[in-house]
């Protein structure tokens, strides 16, 4: 039992002294730090706008038994519309805040709960959540 002890202590031992020699070379500090080569360009870049935050994303049944896929921003000008779960989107736009959502062949009306959606190819319908 006294072997033990003395084994872990060599083997502690042995792990400190293989540590204390790795990276003899001296820490170097620099108070301001290396200087940027892109400081310029990054100042005179106009500021950044970040996207508006997703208030409501809602699956929507609509007249005809098909299913969109419609997720509203913040912003209240726009709407992203799918026509499959993990399809490409479609953003819609609206000039105001109230005002129908309008891209290309698209027009969306409505609440978070039941909408009107025109969609190319296809007739004006109503769709609830």
């Amino acid at each position: 039992m006294q072997k033990t002890p003395l084994t872990l202590a060599a083997a502690s031992l042995a792990a400190i002294l293989s540590l204390a020699a790795c990276n003899n070379e001296a820490d170097t500090l620099v108070a301001n730090g290396p200087a940027d080569p892109d400081a310029q360009t990054v100042a005179e870049a106009p500021p950044v706008t970040l996207p508006p935050a997703l208030t409501a994303s809602r699956t929507y049944r609509c007249k005809d038994n098909s299913l969109a896929y419609i997720d509203f921003f913040a912003d209240g000008t726009s709407a992203d519309v799918r026509a499959e779960k993990t399809g490409p989107a479609t953003r819609l736009t609206a000039p105001t805040k109230g005002e129908p959502f309008v891209a290309e062949g698209y027009k969306l009306t409505g609440d978070s709960t039941t909408v009107t959606l025109e969609q190319p190819g296809k007739p004006s319908q109503s769709c609830k959540a």
